[in-house]
């Protein structure tokens, strides 16, 4: 039987923070297992119950969204929560601290339900929720930001052709089952190849592996006025 995907809910308007209860609990092999409305609580929440998601609004009083889900990146105990960022701004600003908080992805709240339960399920994958327009818009500002760690030669001279093949299919937006079947590969060995990049590397993430690969070469750039 496959374990219930656990996850916290952190927003300062209790009617969002009951519509997404609602929605998480009917869904099957989804459960809700606390509710913050703070940045500041929701971290304690977290540290408190290990969910494997985190719904986690930006505007919050006291405590933000973005410096939660940074203390949360922050802390080695919390290695396996990953925070998906919910807001009602559509602003690139906003998209790009978020990632370099340490967020997962990053989704709109009149996004459709059956597009968040996705979103839910592909972060508690261990995967980034980017889509490619997503990825392509922002993606030149992303990477000419500080915090971007830098590859060192010898990192870089270790990724096998395959893998390097496997970053550029992650910088253009895929997730391991889109890059299993481009590859005709299992789904498994896609992850593998993911998880190499990244610790050879030295990503900390899906999103901080696209960045560094668009800055460092492995991929071309997009096109800024695209």
């Amino acid at each position: 039987m496959t374990e219930l995907i656990r996850v916290l809910i952190a927003d300062d308007e209790a009617l969002v923070r009951g519509g997404f209860r609602v929605l998480v609990d009917t869904e099957p092999g989804m459960t809700v297992v606390g509710e913050a409305a703070d940045g500041a609580t929701a971290v304690e929440l977290v540290r408190q119950t290990r969910p494997d998601v985190v719904l986690m609004d930006v505007r919050m009083p006291g405590v933000d969204g973005l410096r939660a889900t940074r203390e949360i990146a922050q802390d080695p105990d919390l290695a396996g929560v990953h925070v998906l960022i919910l807001t009602t701004f559509d602003h690139d600003e906003y998209v790009i601290e978020a990632l370099a908080a340490g967020a997962a992805g990053f989704l709109i709240k009149n996004t459709e339900p059956r597009q968040l339960l996705h979103g839910i399920r592909v972060v508690a994958g261990g995967e980034a929720l980017l889509s490619p327009g997503l990825t392509r818009r922002l993606i030149a500002r992303i990477t000419s930001r500080p915090g971007i760690p830098r590859p060192t030669a010898d990192g870089l001279s270790q990724l096998t052709g395959r893998e390097r093949e496997v970053v550029a299919l992650v910088a253009d937006g895929m997730s391991n089952a889109d890059i299993a079947a481009e590859l005709t590969i299992s789904h498994a060995t896609a992850k593998t190849h993911v998880s190499r990049a990244m610790t050879k590397l030295g990503a900390r993430d899906r999103a901080q592996l696209v960045a560094m690969a668009y800055r460092h070469g492995l991929v071309e750039p997009p096109d800024p006025a695209r």
